[in-house]
């Protein structure tokens, strides 16, 4: 199945669902998964452990390398789901200048539900306190943009099955080749 869909970033601010959407789509249409937190480097993590949000310089490397792997794995013809919360469109340019094939799902709740998943997990280094200047700092995908939506009120089965059909349907949306 993997020839039909294209490499895909799952997005969306911190706790909306990206590691958990992003595992369970990727094993639903047999990609492989990474989880782009785990590509931030070193400075980063400590950054947001400490409570200080990440600026676009601190971003930039970590994005580069995200669309880096996003291109590398649709040139072995294995594309690749990476949860990255991809918050501004030129985050997204950035990444998409390097795998241009890539789409993205936008992960998309309520302040309060993600706010409540926030603080009903544990997190290496994103604290709660961090999610108004993720919201902040969230730019939501233009029309123009190769991008599907999700709402994470419905339970991560429905989200998975209804992304999927849509992702290997005729009518995917599809960025350039």
């Amino acid at each position: 199945m993997n020839q039909q869909v294209p490499p895909i970033v799952v997005m969306g601010v911190s706790g909306s669902g990206k590691t958990t959407i992003g595992q369970l789509l990727a094993d639903r249409l047999e990609h492989e998964f990474i989880d782009g937190d785990s590509l931030h480097p070193k400075a980063n993590k400590e950054k947001m452990a400490a409570g200080q949000s990440l600026d676009d310089a601190d971003r930039e490397p970590w994005l580069e390398l995200i669309g880096t792997k996003l291109a590398q794995s649709y040139q072995r013809q294995a594309p690749l789901v990476i949860a990255c919360s991809a918050l501004k469109r030129s985050y997204r340019d950035l990444i998409r200048r390097l795998a241009p094939a890539t789409v993205f799902i936008h992960l998309a709740g309520g302040p309060n539900l993600i706010r409540d998943r926030m603080t009903a997990r544990s997190h290496e280094y994103m604290p709660a306190s961090l999610l108004d200047s993720q919201l902040a700092t969230l730019e939501v995908p233009d029309p123009d943009e190769p991008v599907l939506s999700a709402d994470i009120a419905d339970s991560p089965e429905e989200i998975v099955s209804q992304l999927a059909a849509k992702l290997t349907s005729p009518n995917a949306p599809r960025a350039a080749r």
